[in-house]
């Protein structure tokens, strides 16, 4: 069973965790879950929304794959000494991913491979004044660690993730479900070229 662990917390922005959580859900196979992991039972978004949380936080550890959602409490989150320390990922059994604000806990956990991630343009500024570059790109990967820059990058991340683990086809057919009608050459075309230094 291929376990995808999506973290989301307080403040979580929708389109993060929400997008990659459809995506991922698309591959149609048994042995494949993707869930969303919170600290709490319910947890609100920046907007509002609240929803009820799949799997504890703790989930990620033993979790295949895990993805980092952003938000606007981001900052409180990696402060938060006991839920980092829930968190054991190992990229050597793990495929790991951030979105945007996401980034700051792969550098809190002390996973990233290289002084290089993709995050937003605000979460930029605090990544580069604790001395981590930031590429003007929406998709970077350093082995199984991978990152996202804007919120409407979330694709890129589960492409990523079904392209590794599922194969080019896979990521396409399920790309095809959520891309514009009429233009789905251009999105999937776009997605391959993205991500095909890191997969192919």
């Amino acid at each position: 069973m291929t376990q995808i662990a999506i973290l989301t917390f307080d403040g979580f922005n929708e389109i993060d965790s929400f997008v990659a959580l459809n995506i991922l859900t698309r591959v149609r196979r048994d042995d494949w879950k993707a869930e969303l992991a919170s600290p709490s039972r319910i947890v609100t978004s920046a907007n509002g929304v609240r929803i009820e949380a799949q799997k504890p936080l703790s989930f990620a550890s033993s979790a295949d794959v895990v993805v980092v959602g952003s938000g606007k409490k981001t900052r409180e989150v990696v402060a938060n000494e006991s839920w980092m320390d829930q968190l054991s990922l190992d990229p050597k059994r793990q495929l790991i991913a951030s979105q945007c604000s996401g980034a700051l806990v792969l550098a809190r956990l002390g996973l990233l491979e290289s002084p290089l991630v993709c995050a937003d343009r605000s979460t930029a500024q605090v990544l580069q004044a604790a001395g981590i570059q930031v590429p003007e790109s929406p998709f970077h990967c350093e082995g199984n660690v991978a990152s996202a820059g804007g919120c409407l990058a979330s694709h890129y991340l589960a492409g990523w993730i079904i392209w590794r683990l599922c194969g080019k086809a896979a990521m396409h057919d399920a790309l095809r479900y959520v891309v514009p009608v009429g233009e789905e050459t251009v999105f999937i075309d776009r997605a391959t070229a993205v991500l095909a230094p890191y997969c192919g």
